[in-house]
């Protein structure tokens, strides 16, 4: 088994070995995986946040020891950069870009320097809407993970890893994790609202803000209101997305 850590502000992760595939999610500064598969250009990967799997191009990662996937495993001091856009200066002194929630305590073993803000260890429960406020406006983008362009599951999932506790990668694996709730009134800031089709598929997720509101993605990183039946979307006066289940995640 081989290993590796992206040393790249955000890097795509694809469904298949090739640059047109569908991107399935991506690898911020930091994220560390384990190696499954090689090929010429492109090696398919397992993400240890969230065991996502997917083909990256050789080129954008660094290969790491067992010895040093396992330290990062084991790391108790949790640091994710806190700025839409931090810097990270290389061993040439060179200053590479790095975005919102990426994994800054790794960057010594990469000769990297990061002199920026970050959040540190895992945080309340209150801090995550204002961790998801940092994301508002944001585009929209299947598979991305970052203020640049980000899908609803990511958002949920970016939220919480940035506080220091982990969200499996899709809505519908989301919604295994954490206690049911029975109403919107038992919720608290923080929780998850899960969204379901016609066919009853878990297909979207949006983090509960106080006073019915609830922050998500649809379009963009957007505020709207949430009742029993679901997501009210205040602009176009209509439901959006139909309630499925509340999770208590923490």
């Amino acid at each position: 088994m081989q290993y590796g850590i992206c040393h790249l502000s955000i890097v795509s992760v694809r469904n298949q070995a090739n640059d047109s595939s569908e991107m399935v999610t991506q690898l911020l500064y930091g994220d560390h995986f384990k190696v499954l598969e090689e090929r010429k250009y492109y090696s398919r990967i397992r993400v240890a946040h969230d065991n996502c799997e997917g083909w990256v191009q050789k080129q954008q990662f660094t290969y790491i020891e067992e010895e040093t996937y396992s330290k990062i495993e084991n790391e108790e001091e949790l640091k994710h950069s806190c700025e839409l856009v931090s810097f990270i200066e290389t061993q040439d002194s060179i200053l590479l870009p790095i975005l919102l929630g990426s994994a800054i305590a790794q960057s010594p073993m990469l000769s990297h320097t990061f002199d920026g803000g970050y959040f540190n260890g895992r945080r309340k429960k209150q801090s995550l809407v204002q961790t998801a406020l940092l994301y508002l406006n944001a585009p929209f983008l299947y598979g991305g993970k970052s203020p640049f362009g980000i899908d609803a599951s990511a958002f949920s999932q970016m939220v919480y890893k940035i506080n220091g506790h982990q969200l499996l990668r899709s809505a519908a694996e989301q919604a295994t994790q954490g206690q049911a709730l029975s109403f919107i009134e038992e919720s608290e800031a923080g929780d998850l609202a899960f969204f379901d089709n016609s066919d009853g598929e878990i297909v979207h997720v949006g983090i509960i803000m106080d006073n019915n509101y609830i922050i998500h993605v649809d379009g963009k990183v957007r505020i709207d209101r949430l009742d029993h039946t679901g997501i009210f979307n205040t602009e176009t006066s209509r439901y959006s997305y139909q309630l499925r289940v509340i999770k208590q995640i923490i």
